[in-house]
């Protein structure tokens, strides 16, 4: 099967996918940050481009609307 992401984008869906289904609610753009430990203007351009390329639905300027689109097999693990 083909990946629709590289392997830095796939480990955002899967923080994204595993930290909305912990935690009950998708990420801030802050955990993402300090998670990965990079910069919030990092992580903005990552949520970007996961949503351009349709890996992702958001609600600009809404915090914690972070969905992915893919289902969760398709998804690697967290590293």
């Amino acid at each position: 099967m083909e990946r629709k992401y590289t392997q830095k984008q796939g480990q955002y869906l899967a923080f994204i996918y595993y930290y909305s289904k912990i935690q009950g609610q998708p990420p801030a753009e802050a955990d993402m940050q300090q998670y990965f430990k990079v910069t919030g203007p990092t992580v903005h351009q990552m949520v970007l481009s996961l949503e351009k390329r349709g890996l992702i639905a958001r609600v600009p300027g809404q915090p914690r609307t972070l969905r992915v689109l893919l289902p969760p097999e398709e998804l690697p693990d967290l590293e």
